[in-house]
């Protein structure tokens, strides 16, 4: 006889030499340890003897289980024990699942309406194949057996208020769980088991319907104050940009937080945190930004004393950033907020290429005005439009530079160029708008026709 100990997955002999015996499998002529124990030979078969007994759970086997996944409508526990068998619970029925119906005989709206994550728990097998599948409500004694608060991690009592059948000593909390006869210990031995707390059957009262009306973030507890109030100074995380809307942040002192605008697309937070560092201590810095990450042209710089943000304004506002001029004023101040720094007069730029960038349009310009900034129009995901906006500081000469630009290649399109108007609209040719011109044209058409 050989001892020696293995794990599963050893290649413990080859057939032809033995015989796979109990506690093995065979793979491609290899004979493999299926469980930890040791090895002896026995009539030309190879045995591992396991060093802990293997439980094999059977339907209508009792277990007992802790919760560890909770989804809308079913879960997962992993099992603990069988009752009445002695050993360890083979890998692939370790975990067992259930159905929201299968919990307790009341409506639920989700899982967690009745059980939470790491609450003790006795339930029957019914199923073993593909997956082992578990029932709660089948059997009195069946049912949540320990639970801690969510609140505060003390132990839960049974305590019936309404719907609520379970509550906190510490810190008060309430609650609802699938309770089992021998809830809390000691319940199976009165005439009337804890089960009878769950009210079955029963629809659920104006508070707790309240409660499940909130979704998921409804049934979310956080740390009770009067359980870990122990002296000691509180922080609280605070995501970086939080404070400027929504009015849940710390809000700063009048004068303090700036707004800057007029960004190019390049400049992200850090870049505009480096260049406003430099004029005062900052407790926050953003470029926003949309749904794809790209920058919205805008940002908040929030200093922490008003000397440092009025100096911040006055050396850079105005400040030429990437060929662009930034804007920046009190965020807080009512009446500059519709009054930005002046750019100039706004031409169209149609037809552009879609490889035209800022440099290009300038270029495309040469000495015929002196350009303030370029605005590339984008999509959702930052691609070209195929037009900008251009703004130039002679103001008197707008006509002069349409003339001379309008028509003119780039790239091998022909580029147009007009006076743009307010809303976006560019400033018809012609002194005719273009709804004016299409009914001409029209007119025009039903007139050869006619001839």
């Amino acid at each position: 006889m050989t001892t020696s100990l293995v794990t599963p997955g050893t290649e413990i002999g080859t057939v032809g030499e033995h015989q796979a015996g109990e506690g093995t499998t065979t793979i491609e002529n290899r004979i493999i340890a299926t469980t930890t124990g040791y090895i002896r030979i026995e009539d030309g078969n190879i045995i591992v003897d396991a060093s802990k007994s293997i439980v094999n759970i059977e339907i209508g086997d009792t277990v007992l289980c802790v919760f560890e996944k909770l989804q809308e409508k079913g879960g997962e526990a992993r099992i603990l024990a069988v009752e009445g068998k002695n050993g360890d619970v083979l890998p692939h029925q370790l975990h067992g699942h259930f159905h929201v119906t299968r919990i307790v005989d009341r409506f639920l709206h989700t899982v967690a309406d009745a059980v939470r994550r790491r609450d003790i728990a006795r339930a029957v097998v019914t199923e073993i194949e593909p997956v082992v599948r578990l029932d709660f409500r089948e059997r009195d004694d069946c049912g949540v057996l320990h639970a801690i608060c969510p609140s505060c991690g003390d132990t839960l009592e049974a305590h019936v208020n309404g719907d609520w059948n379970v509550a906190c000593p510490s810190c008060g909390y309430e609650g609802y769980r699938a309770l089992a006869d021998n809830f809390a210990a000691g319940w199976a031995d009165l005439d009337q088991g804890a089960s009878a707390l769950n009210l079955s059957g029963k629809r659920w009262g104006r508070d707790a319907e309240q409660l499940f009306a909130h979704g998921s973030s409804g049934r979310a507890t956080y740390i009770a104050a009067d359980v870990r109030e122990d002296g000691r100074e509180r922080s609280y995380f605070r995501f970086e940009g939080q404070g400027q809307g929504g009015g849940r942040g710390r809000k700063s002192a009048p004068g303090c937080r700036l707004f800057v605008g007029g960004l190019p697309k390049e400049v992200d937070t850090e870049q505009l945190r480096e260049l406003f560092g430099k004029h005062g201590d900052m407790t926050d810095c953003i470029v926003m930004t949309d749904d794809s990450g790209a920058s919205r042209g805008f940002g908040f710089v929030t200093y922490t004393e008003k000397t440092h943000a009025d100096a911040a304004i006055k050396a850079l506002d105005g400040h030429r950033l990437h060929g662009r001029r930034i804007g920046v004023r009190d965020a807080d101040n009512k009446q500059k907020r519709t009054k930005g720094p002046e750019k100039g007069l706004k031409l169209y730029v149609g037809n552009l290429p879609f490889d035209a960038d800022e440099k290009a349009i300038t270029s495309f310009f040469g000495d015929q005005a002196t350009i303030n900034e370029v605005a590339i129009a984008t999509d959702k995901g930052g691609k070209p439009k195929g037009f900008a906006f251009v703004f130039i500081n002679e103001k008197d000469k707008g006509d002069d530079v349409v003339k001379a630009l309008n028509g003119k290649e780039l790239n091998g399109r022909r580029i147009k160029v007009d006076i743009s108007q307010a809303g976006g609209r560019k400033k018809p040719q012609g002194g005719k708008s273009s709804r004016e011109q299409k009914a001409i044209a029209e007119e025009k058409g039903n007139k050869k026709r006619r001839r």
